[in-house]
């Protein structure tokens, strides 16, 4: 069954689209290829129709050519999983965000640096996870997995900039006024 959307002016869909702040990039990685440990980096490209430069899944991902996860779950995770801190390398997500919740993505576009990208789904972990994490890995990782997405404007995008939403149209009056970004 798919999921629908409250109506925008509804009382929950206002609620939907009011976040507190814009979210800020903590982190960047790229899986050059299969098994292959993450690259940290500074920057990246993200390519319509392609995802990110230098990923394994450039190009051929669909709409999970970017995977986000919050920093504020890094420590859950880890005190899931019965570890002392969790480097997100291990996680093999793209980018970590901190500040937004990224579950409110879900099904929006927003901008982190020049690019714009759009919430597809959520990041389920994989059975990766219990080897990366231990046993129970797969479990202290589920909730906590995170977003994909797809780029839908190719841009650059860097440590330290900014995740905000961007609205499709303009929002209600008593809404905008409150909003960040």
């Amino acid at each position: 069954m798919r999921k629908t959307r409250p109506h925008p002016d509804s009382p929950l869909g206002r609620l939907l689209a009011t976040l507190p702040r814009p979210g800020r990039v903590e982190w960047i990685g790229l899986r050059p290829a299969r098994e292959a440990p993450m690259r940290v980096v500074d920057a990246v490209v993200a390519v319509v129709g392609a995802g990110l430069d230098g990923d394994r899944y450039e190009g051929r991902s669909g709409t999970r050519e970017v995977t986000l996860i919050q920093a504020e779950h890094l420590p859950v995770i880890a005190a899931l999983a019965g570890l002392d801190a969790l480097p997100p390398e291990l996680l093999r997500r793209n980018l970590v965000v901190s500040r937004i919740p990224l579950v409110a993505l879900g099904g929006r576009r927003f901008r982190i640096g020049t690019a714009l990208l759009e919430g597809t789904g959520p990041c389920d972990p994989c059975s990766k996870m219990e080897a990366a994490l231990g046993r129970g890995g797969y479990n202290a990782m589920r909730g906590h997995g995170g977003i994909t997405a797809r780029v839908v404007e190719s841009g650059l995008i860097r440590l330290g900039d900014a995740l905000c939403p961007v609205d499709e149209r303009p929002l209600p009056s008593d809404i905008a006024q409150h909003a960040l970004f």
